[in-house]
């Protein structure tokens, strides 16, 4: 068996705030089912990488019930990028959780609580 690609899913109230957030760093959307007067579920892309949102409604309309999945309970998310300053720039104004700062393992850290409520932690580690 080979594992080709793993893509989290984040469950959301609304997805357009949380594409704008992505927006602002190069995302684009690629794909974007409605729901009535907005959207459902949404893939967002930059290059070979993407995230996925859907709506609690329509994850609820999809599986019949919510299951184990609570509304508010984050995911967090690991980013490696290649320049955190742009990063950094490009999200002027959002929640940070994780202030800029250097790990002990070697990595510039920057992390933002995104408008969906999830927890997105950038990195760049030095070549």
């Amino acid at each position: 068996m080979q594992t080709l690609s793993i893509t989290a899913v984040l469950p959301v109230e609304r997805i357009e705030p949380s594409i704008e957030f992505f927006t602002k760093i190069g995302f684009t959307t690629d794909q974007a089912v409605p729901e009535g007067d907005h959207l459902g579920f949404v893939i967002v892309k930059h290059g070979e990488t993407q995230l996925m949102y859907q709506t609690y409604s329509s994850i609820e309309e999809d599986v019949g019930s919510l299951g184990d999945i609570q509304k508010g309970a984050p995911s967090n998310i690991y980013i490696v990028v290649n320049n955190i300053n742009t990063i950094e720039a490009a999200l002027s104004g959002y929640d940070i959780t994780i202030p800029h700062r250097t790990t002990f393992y070697g990595a510039e850290e920057i992390g933002y609580r995104e408008p969906g409520g999830h927890l997105i932690t950038f990195a760049e580690f030095s070549s």
